[in-house]
């Protein structure tokens, strides 16, 4: 048995499953203090025996193993989490193997292993919600280097029509800043999921997110490109965001999957609400292969 969390600045889901990603029981609770929130996790694993612990976690993180602050949530906006120890705290309740990443890089690994990524060596997933984070596996591996990668946080061209200043305490107006949920309820005055399914609102944020689209594309070309996260339950989203990538491109790259298939190369997670959970279960039986 498995352990799995998937730590969202939002909330917390843990749960318990198989090494071939299935979920055998999970519990979610909103992410409060981090006293509050790390006690009913510590008591949902209490009395399951589970061999592995997985966790993929909000950011900015310290991922790097022989770093001094390695498990830590480092520079997050979100309130009480600054700089707190999350594998320190699970490491002295729990005697077992393991690993430690951004949410979205352990989704990228779990859609590549029982996913919409399975069979590919590369893949990233997009997670558009409360922030924008994405997580990257090239040739098999997790992207890992001084840190994580911080997709979300790149800048991209206004649209003509936008005023709004950007919601991002650290950048203003990156892409998080103009295109996460927060930032589009406070441009329109109304919850992204209140807005209409036509409303100019959804041509602005696919002019928004095909553009990070065309550059992790132009950097990374990655052989899938999944996207999820509160926002992207509006569905609308992705012909709109398939025809302004396409746009955007202007036959630069030259690719089935960038032009007649362009609809099943950027698509919504296959493991669904599961798939940051999944991915937390693939980093904990990473870390029971690993053994530590």
């Amino acid at each position: 048995m498995l352990g799995a969390i998937e730590a969202g600045g939002t909330k917390f889901i843990c749960g318990v499953g198989t090494k071939d990603g299935e979920v055998l029981e999970r519990v979610s609770f909103p992410t409060t203090t981090p006293e509050e929130t790390m006690g009913k996790v510590i008591a949902f694993f209490k009395d399951k025996p589970i061999e592995a612990l997985g966790v993929g976690s909000f950011g900015p993180i310290d991922p790097v193993l022989d770093s001094d602050t390695y498990g830590y949530i480092t520079t997050t906006p979100k309130p009480y989490w600054s700089n707190f120890n999350v594998v320190g705290t699970l490491k002295s309740e729990f005697d077992v193997p393991l690993a430690f990443d951004t949410d979205v890089n352990g989704a990228a690994l779990g859609e590549t292993l029982w996913g919409a990524a399975k069979g590919t060596g590369s893949c990233i997933y997009i997670t558009v919600g409360t922030g924008i984070g994405v997580g990257a596996m090239i040739d098999g591996k997790l992207v890992h280097g001084l840190s994580h990668p911080e997709m979300g946080h790149i800048i991209v061209r206004r649209h003509p029509d936008d005023k709004f200043e950007g919601t991002c305490p650290f950048h203003g107006d990156c892409l998080e800043g103009l295109a996460a949920g927060p930032a589009i309820g406070k441009r329109w005055g109304v919850p992204a999921g209140d807005l209409p399914k036509d409303h100019p609102a959804w041509e602005m944020e696919a002019y928004y997110l095909a553009q990070a689209l065309m550059n992790y594309v132009l950097v990374l070309s990655p052989e899938k490109i999944i996207m999820g996260g509160g926002v992207m339950k509006q569905l609308q989203l992705f012909p709109l965001i398939h025809a302004k990538l396409k746009e955007l491109l202007g036959g630069y790259v030259q690719h089935p999957s960038l032009n007649e298939n362009i609809g099943s190369y950027i698509v919504p997670p296959q493991l669904g609400d599961n798939a940051g959970l999944c991915g937390a279960l693939a980093l904990s039986q990473m870390a029971l292969d690993r053994g530590f």
